[in-house]
């Protein structure tokens, strides 16, 4: 089975419901909430929560400019970017207590990014044993609070 497949995933990708254009450009243009689920706003980059998370907490760190990849930015969007992952981890220790986390991005469509034309950076908690039957055999996954509930905790997080 391709890892990448899902039909959560496929739900989302062929929703003909999704707004125009880039997410990651519309969703800066509205006020912030669980709408849009941004928790934070930096100067060059935002904090948003991944609508469709692989654990509670997971976050993006997003650069307002639409550019494909990490080189394609300057360099002061990618340290501030850093930063946002880093603060983003502090975050999370204080809310979660998770055990480790996994970082990353997806750069193209080979690499398995779900929005390939803007690049973003994924903070995923993790605990051990965080994978159940329901992701393994069922695929899907249970998470033990609302978005609404992770977005209010993170954005208070930021707050402090």
């Amino acid at each position: 089975m391709n890892h990448l497949w899902s039909p959560w995933r496929m739900e989302y990708i062929e929703n003909s419901n999704k707004a125009e254009g880039c997410v990651f450009c519309v969703l800066p243009e509205m006020e912030d909430g669980t709408q849009n689920l941004i928790a934070y706003r930096g100067k060059c980059a935002f904090v948003i929560l991944n609508r469709y998370p692989y654990t509670s907490g997971h976050l993006m760190v997003v650069p307002y400019e639409h550019t494909s990849s990490l080189e394609g930015l300057d360099p002061v969007s990618r340290a501030e970017m850093m930063e946002l992952t880093t603060r983003c981890m502090a975050i999370l220790r204080k809310i979660y207590n998770p055990q480790g986390f996994n970082l990353g991005a997806n750069i193209g469509e080979a690499a398995g990014a779900g929005v390939k034309d803007h690049v973003h950076i994924h903070i995923v908690p993790r605990w051990a044993g965080d994978t159940n039957f329901m992701s393994t055999v069922g695929e899907a996954r249970v998470l033990p609070e609302s978005l609404e509930t992770t977005f209010y905790r993170v954005k208070q997080g930021f707050e402090e």
